[in-house]
């Protein structure tokens, strides 16, 4: 995710990191060079000259603007969902931690160097849920994260298939039922904890449903083969009226068509790692905080910073 201060007009629009002119400039390159070379032949193929006029391309640049607006707004639907749910997770991770801390019956707080404590482990389990579950919508080994918050007899019954969310959800569920059992908790309270480890399970699913159905292929498909026809077709629709201004023209019309179908397809899939993708790294860092915080710790990690602009 980009995180930039306000910046003056001239140096915004010569901004590189976060745009997606490096993703688009080989096609903004070729289509521009072509409109050079059709305005130098005025529009001829092999002394044919081909006679296309702006009307077409008017209706036809108006219908593809409104079908690259709503497949963008239908992107930006799925990155602000997603971001929705990994706010509801740090708030059911705030909300967990402060039910353990002051809704038992335990003489004193869970600490975070207390690992005989049910209360101390479903926090660490919580922790680990949400690095488990990033680097299970990005498809990346969770191994290093999750050496800290587990232990290696934890990571061992897991067995080949790895360290799963739902596996981590039960452990804390086992915690909650050796609370309850043993009569140091209320049985309200340990259903208003368990309603919030299923309101972390249901984030959970959230998410995987934005990963696992993306926004239909043929649909994504038509548009882009739309953009790009209609780029590379403009530059002999202007050429007899706008003549030597054709690959300027056609420049501006082909960053703005390419760059929303390229910023469509960057932010319909939120959870990865490119500069427009949410910051996921940086809300499980502030979830670990806040539990540690709320396990008595002192040592705390450092929140995450931006690196050049981009914070991940």
């Amino acid at each position: 995710m980009m995180v930039l201060s306000r910046q003056g007009s001239l140096r915004m629009f010569f901004a590189i990191r976060g745009s997606v002119l490096p993703r688009i400039a080989w096609n903004l390159l070729l289509c521009t060079s072509l409109a050079v070379v059709v305005t130098l032949v005025h529009g001829s193929i092999f002394n044919w000259q081909v006679t296309l006029t702006a009307v077409p391309f008017s209706l036809m640049g108006l219908a593809l603007a409104i079908f690259l607006g709503f497949r963008n707004s239908a992107a930006y639907d799925r990155y602000w969902e997603g971001r929705k749910l990994w706010g509801n997770l740090l708030h059911r991770s705030r909300t967990l931690a402060r039910q353990l801390q002051t809704l038992t019956r335990l003489p004193s707080a869970a600490r975070h160097d207390d690992a005989t404590d049910p209360r101390t482990r479903i926090l660490r389990h919580a922790i680990a849920f949400a690095h488990t579950l990033r680097h299970q919508l990005r498809g990346s080994d969770p191994g290093p994260d999750l050496a800290i918050w587990l232990t290696p007899g934890e990571r061992e019954r897991d067995g080949a298939h790895g360290t799963t969310t739902q596996a981590l959800l039960t452990r804390m569920g086992d915690d909650l039922g050796a609370l309850l059992h043993a009569g140091q908790i209320d049985p309200q309270v340990a259903v208003a904890i368990d309603e919030t480890l299923s309101g972390l399970c249901a984030d959970a699913a959230g998410c995987e449903r934005i990963r696992n159905t993306p926004v239909p292929f043929a649909y994504t498909l038509l548009l882009h083969r739309t953009a790009y026809l209609y780029c590379f077709l403009l530059p002999f629709g202007l050429v007899q009226t706008v003549g030597v201004m054709t690959p300027l023209v056609v420049a501006i019309v082909a960053y703005t068509f390419f760059g929303l179908d390229a910023l469509g397809s960057e932010i319909e899939e939120p959870f990865g790692t490119e500069p427009n993708h949410l910051a996921l790294d940086a809300i499980c860092r502030t979830i670990e905080i806040q539990l540690l915080t709320a396990l008595g710790a002192t040592d705390l990690p450092r929140p995450l910073a931006p690196v050049d602009g981009c914070l991940l």
